[in-house]
């Protein structure tokens, strides 16, 4: 499956930005979605996940409250809604596909076999 990630930018601190994401394929539906980022100099962070076949979410917990995930399947495509931006925030975000996950694992990199290429995003203080 191939995904495409878009809707990053430069912002200012407090704004809000909308991530998108779509997927290739006719079984969209089945999939996972996830969403990480990773800063200059870290790791990959979990920022959060929706599953397919329930749309049970996830988030990581430095954005529970301020990031929303939404998915629209007639679409193929998944929606990372970001609010009360902060600077700590600037980074690639990248997102992911995968099937069947159990919750225990959908907040980790390894558990997703598809990858978009990132999408860019600076929050300036």
């Amino acid at each position: 499956v191939q995904l495409q990630a878009s809707g990053g930018g430069l912002v200012q601190a407090g704004g809000s930005l909308r991530l998108s994401c779509t997927v290739s394929g006719r079984t969209f539906g089945r999939y996972d979605m996830g969403w990480f980022r990773q800063a200059p100099g870290k790791e990959r962070e979990f920022v959060g996940a929706i599953r397919g076949r329930d749309r049970l979410t996830l988030y990581g917990e430095s954005v529970k409250g301020r990031f929303t995930i939404v998915r629209d399947n007639v679409k193929n495509t998944v929606y990372l809604q970001m609010n009360s931006l902060k600077p700590e925030d600037t980074a690639v975000y990248y997102c992911a596909a995968s099937q069947r996950l159990i919750m225990s694992s959908m907040a980790s990199p390894l558990s997703y076999r598809d990858w978009g290429q990132g999408t860019l995003v600076t929050v300036s203080s």
